[in-house]
């Protein structure tokens, strides 16, 4: 069964950055593009970042373009996102998962970015 679990998330000023981690166990991670997701109180569930299974592709959002940074270790099962320029709007739970065929979601992240 395989188990996504997230972490790395916390309260950070407006500006700040945080890294956060996605590790995988069981599944396919190493033949799978991974991608990060984030849901805003009240808001449904939005795709911000992609990453190829090489890693050479990356797909942003336009929110977060610019300001975010996707990778992957694959021998570590392990995807990050890289976050920097925090804004308030940033705030939410983040979660990773496959781009497609999305498996259950793990507890998520939670970023509070305060102003």
């Amino acid at each position: 069964q395989v188990q996504l679990v997230e972490s790395g998330g916390g309260l950070v000023q407006s500006g700040g950055s945080l890294r956060l981690s996605c590790a995988a166990s069981g599944g396919n991670f190493n033949s799978r593009t991974m991608a990060w997701y984030r849901q805003a109180p009240g808001k449904e569930r939005d795709l911000i970042a992609t990453i190829s299974v090489g890693g050479a592709n990356t797909y942003y959002a336009d929110s977060v373009k610019g300001r975010f940074t996707i990778s992957r270790d694959n021998p570590k099962k392990t995807v990050y996102l890289q976050m920097n320029s925090l804004k308030p709007e940033d705030t939410a739970v983040y979660y990773c998962n496959y781009y497609s065929g999305i498996i259950s979601w793990g507890q998520g992240t939670q970023v509070t970015v305060s102003s």
